[in-house]
């Protein structure tokens, strides 16, 4: 479990996390730029949050982000190096996800080892790209037709932020 100012970051509760993530996971203006359409049916999201708990230790480090005690979102690794967050759009501009990100992005460097995070983002999420760049994330590289989602090809901006670079912005 990790505590910043607002948030509590801990592991996925299935079943107490339900209501928040579906409401979060249904909603479209949430799932925008994800890598999925929005789910249309709880079962969805009861075994998205099913494979989240089910991540072993050393393949991914997945948060619930908690707010005022409830679930609203997740940040971490559902996959090493992969970094990925959602979060519910009545939240957006608040610093929240930037708050999340931070001591997740120093525990991967530090206890997970990590040399490298990497991020893929749809060109059109100006916010997320803003946030990455922030948290001295740097562009890599770009490519067409990436994701099919709904039907429709999305295009993907690819981030990394390495050990050395976050140390020297941390320092």
């Amino acid at each position: 479990m990790i505590r910043t100012p607002r948030l509590v970051l801990r592991r996925v509760r299935p079943e107490e996390d339900f209501a928040g993530m579906h409401a979060v996971l249904s909603d479209p203006d949430a799932m925008a730029y994800w890598a999925t359409p929005p789910h249309d049916s709880e079962d969805q999201t009861r075994e998205w949050l099913a494979a989240m708990a089910e991540t072993p230790v050393h393949e991914g480090d997945d948060f619930i982000i908690e707010y005022q005690g409830c679930a609203v979102g997740k940040a971490g690794f559902y996959r090493f190096p992969d970094i990925g967050y959602i979060l519910a759009p009545d939240l957006w501009g608040q610093g929240l996800v930037a708050e999340a990100l931070a001591p997740i992005i120093a525990r991967a460097f530090t206890t997970g080892g990590l040399e490298r995070i990497t991020a893929d983002v749809d060109p059109r999420n100006h916010a997320s790209i803003r946030l990455l760049e922030k948290l001295g994330f740097a562009e890599t590289h770009r490519a067409e037709r990436t994701w099919l989602i709904a039907g429709a090809w999305c295009d993907s901006v690819y981030f990394a932020l390495s050990r050395e670079d976050w140390l020297a912005r941390t320092a």
